[in-house]
């Protein structure tokens, strides 16, 4: 098995070489959760066991369908996601643990049990929230013949391989990619209060759900589609610079542009545009959003404020799930959260393991920020 620093991008080692459903097919989720839990890519024969044991944690407490239940439909699919969340904190075995007395270098076990079984039921939840939503709460029962992705985009309710194969590239490359985005730190910094992995990844969760971070992929989506409604789908380059002109004009952002830490194209980028180049090149708004690749970053660098011009991997997911079927947009995000599950559990359990102690940030002066204001001056 070959193993891997975890400084090394992990989405991008598990598309290169975690198994795959199909020979040249996507990864399979569950061997990117195996790297991040152990550093070293799995075998087939680990990660189908992996699968099989995460279907066997995926059973949904009913009370949880009633906790999301007693929500107004109209509430936004992130607010009923993180809603199921908490209400599977109920089961927490670290919770019962810690109350039992349980020593703090044992801490890690019901963590890890936790979030295996957070890991399992979040597809369901959101799944379940879909539906209720869209779908009229006509549920699609899970298929325990298929892998994680694909069994999640079966219960969405789209049983087409094309968007098997897309599901398990999404919950792939949105784990996470750095400790500093909000959802991940925040993860961090709960359970470093001894929080359980299901109040610290529905603190996360309410990260995720911001416009500046998880919500941008409904963002994009919804730009893109005012550029079509407003010149059509053969929109030329000079158009297109004119309206992302005006969009910057207006005091607004051009969204799934930029990234507080990359300074290149986001290569969860190029590993969607890779898949689309495969599967759908002739779509309209893939060529839209191909368009804007030539287009926005000379535009961002001649506005001289964005020390990043290139794409980032939110300005792509959202035209691929158009293309197959899920156009709700509002939802999208729900689906980064379930991705986003396996890359803050696995940190969650390494934080456990390795005993880091509680999160303070640093508190400063009015003193010092007059100092600092001065400076900076």
């Amino acid at each position: 098995m070959r193993e891997f620093g975890f400084g090394v991008s992990p989405y991008l080692n598990a598309r290169r070489y975690c198994p795959a459903a199909k020979p040249g097919g996507e990864p399979l989720p569950e061997g990117l959760l195996w790297l991040l839990l152990t550093g070293k890519v799995p075998t087939t024969e680990q990660v189908n066991a992996l699968s099989k044991e995460l279907r066997s944690r995926a059973i949904i407490p009913d009370h949880v369908y009633k906790a999301i239940n007693a929500l107004p439909i109209t509430a936004h699919p992130m607010t009923q996601f993180t809603t199921g969340v908490m209400a599977l904190q109920v089961q927490s075995e670290f919770a019962k643990a810690y109350e039992s007395g349980i020593h703090k270098s044992k801490y890690w076990e019901p963590t890890f049990e936790d979030s295996l079984s957070l890991i399992a039921q979040l597809p369901a939840v959101a799944a379940y929230v879909y539906r209720r939503i869209y779908k009229n709460g006509e549920v699609v029962a899970a298929d325990d013949s298929l892998d994680y992705g694909a069994n999640f985009a079966h219960m969405l309710g789209f049983n087409s391989p094309a968007m098997q194969e897309l599901m398990r590239l999404y919950v792939t490359i949105h784990t996470d990619h750095e400790g500093g985005n909000v959802s991940a730190h925040t993860g961090h910094l709960v359970a470093s209060a001894l929080s359980d992995p299901y109040l610290s990844f529905a603190a996360a969760l309410n990260g995720l759900a911001g416009p500046l971070h998880g919500l941008a992929n409904q963002e994009v989506l919804l730009w893109i589609k005012s550029v079509v409604d407003e010149c059509g789908e053969n929109i030329t380059k000079d158009q297109l610079k004119d309206y992302v002109w005006k969009t910057l004009n207006s005091g607004k952002v051009v969204p799934g542009f930029g990234h507080g830490v990359l300074r290149k194209t986001d290569p969860r980028y190029m590993c969607q545009r890779e898949f689309a180049l495969k599967h759908l090149p002739d779509d309209p708004l893939f060529q839209l959003v191909s368009k804007l690749y030539e287009v926005v970053p000379p535009i961002l660098t001649e506005l001289g404020k964005v020390k990043n011009p290139w794409p980032n991997v939110d300005a792509h997911s959202g035209v691929l799930l158009n293309y197959y079927g899920l156009t709700e947009a509002r939802y999208y995000t729900v689906l980064f959260g379930v991705s986003r599950s396996i890359g803050i559990c696995s940190q969650l359990i390494w934080d456990r393991a390795l005993g880091l102690p509680l999160e303070r940030p640093k508190s400063v002066t009015m003193e010092w920020l007059e100092k600092h204001c001065n400076k900076s001056a």
